[in-house]
């Protein structure tokens, strides 16, 4: 006979557990302490099994009549409604363990490792501030790509326009890691390549006629400043590194008898060791220095403590110091000259060229491995660079396009 709703609100527990059956198998189990229990009994594999529906009366009995007919039917199909119960809370449980703030951790933990500080905050700060408060706790196989879209939209309505970009690729990167990981399907952040506004990138400001880049020199040799400030003035040019690189060098890791100057890849924007040959004038400038801050840790040390570098302003407030408006002229712009003129020599090769101002290296493991490459062309080709920045100063019309062979 059917339960009714009158019977299970008088129903009472005694010394022992009681049983109040429904029909097909559905019961509720009332304890001695009181408390009530929806089970299913039922057979599978000629094995007597229970299912638990919930607590009454938080389950009614209405509601646990259709669960026990939902969990007949899968019978009839020949499942097993316990294992798929069983199944169902693993599957929460792994999609709890796998949001894509924890997927995320792990791959940052791995596959940014070796990339410079600098680098790593400004990614992880970027996935903290724009992805996670939206996106964080989502199963990351949960997540599709109007969602994510949602996200990068707030970072374009306050004009980072770039930054949407580079949090799209760290999602991107993100999703791929969990594909490999098997625990996600698909990449959603892949197909929001074109949907993002299009960042009109404006190249860094560069003197590149020889004649000016003479005179700039020239004004440079000129410069009224501290001895730190003005080696540090006259070594950016030649050694064309990008002035994060420069102000942060260390003379641990110079090699003056040597002429080479190893960066460690946690400095390096590719996170790969890099070799910057020492010309013989770049040599003569750091010597100049050595004895005023050869007993400390940096090259730069900053004029109110030795423990820390010169500010990452220093050079760029020297060049206005000179006249060279932020417009016309930046520390990063030396680079822009060295790549350009050098390139226009057609002396060396490309490869040669992007090697030694270390530009981003798509494959890490090889930018790992081939910090080294080209060094020998390299070396010849920072010797004429040196040489030919001192030509230019004198004012002299230079043919930078004349023979290498006499560098040794």
């Amino acid at each position: 006979m059917s339960l009714t709703n009158i019977q299970l609100k008088q129903a009472r527990p005694g010394s022992k557990p009681l049983k109040l059956f429904d029909g097909g198998g559905l019961f509720l189990l009332i304890t001695p302490a009181g408390q009530r229990y929806w089970r299913f009994k039922y057979r599978f594999a000629g094995k007597e099994k229970l299912l638990a529906l919930g607590v009454y009366p938080e389950v009614t009995l209405l509601k646990a009549r259709k669960l026990r007919d939902e969990a007949r039917e899968k019978l009839a199909g020949n499942i097993d409604p316990g294992e798929t119960r069983r199944e169902e809370k693993r599957q929460i449980l792994l999609a709890a363990a796998n949001s894509f703030e924890d997927v995320a951790r792990d791959w940052f933990g791995k596959r940014m490792e070796g990339h410079c500080k600098k680098h790593q905050d400004r990614i992880w700060n970027r996935l903290e501030t724009d992805i996670f408060p939206w996106l964080g706790k989502r199963p990351v196989n949960s997540i599709e790509a109007p969602e994510i879209l949602e996200c990068l939209r707030r970072i374009e309505a306050r004009g980072a326009m770039e930054t949407a970009g580079r949090v799209r690729w760290s999602c991107s990167q993100v999703f791929r890691y969990a594909i490999a990981s098997g625990m996600a399907q698909n990449d959603p952040a892949e197909v929001l390549k074109g949907a993002l506004t299009k960042h009109r990138t404006r190249p860094f400001p560069a003197i590149t006629d020889p004649e000016q880049v003479g005179a700039l020199l020239r004004a440079i040799d000129g410069l009224h400043a501290s001895l730190v400030v003005k080696c540090a003035a006259r070594l950016a040019p030649i050694l064309f590194v990008r002035p994060g690189e420069l102000r942060h060098a260390e003379w641990a890791e110079i090699d003056l008898d040597g002429c080479e100057w190893r960066i460690p890849g946690e400095k390096m924007k590719s996170g790969a060791v890099h070799i910057v040959p020492l010309p013989s004038r770049a040599v003569d400038i750091l010597r100049e220095l050595k004895p005023l801050t050869g007993r400390g840790k940096y090259v730069f040390p900053g004029e109110r403590t030795s423990e820390r570098p010169i500010s990452e302003n220093t050079i760029n407030a020297a060049l206005r110091r000179l006249g060279y408006a932020k417009e016309v002229f930046t520390g990063h712009s030396f680079r822009k000259v060295a790549s350009t003129l050098l390139n226009e020599s057609n002396l060396w090769t490309k490869d040669a060229i992007e090697r030694q101002l270390a530009h981003g290296e798509r494959d890490d493991v090889r930018a790992t491995y081939n910090y080294a490459e080209y060094l020998p062309e390299r070396r010849r080709m920072m010797a004429w660079w040196a040489d030919y920045l001192d030509r230019l100063k004198t004012d002299v019309k230079v043919d930078s396009t004349q023979s290498a062979s006499r560098i040794k």
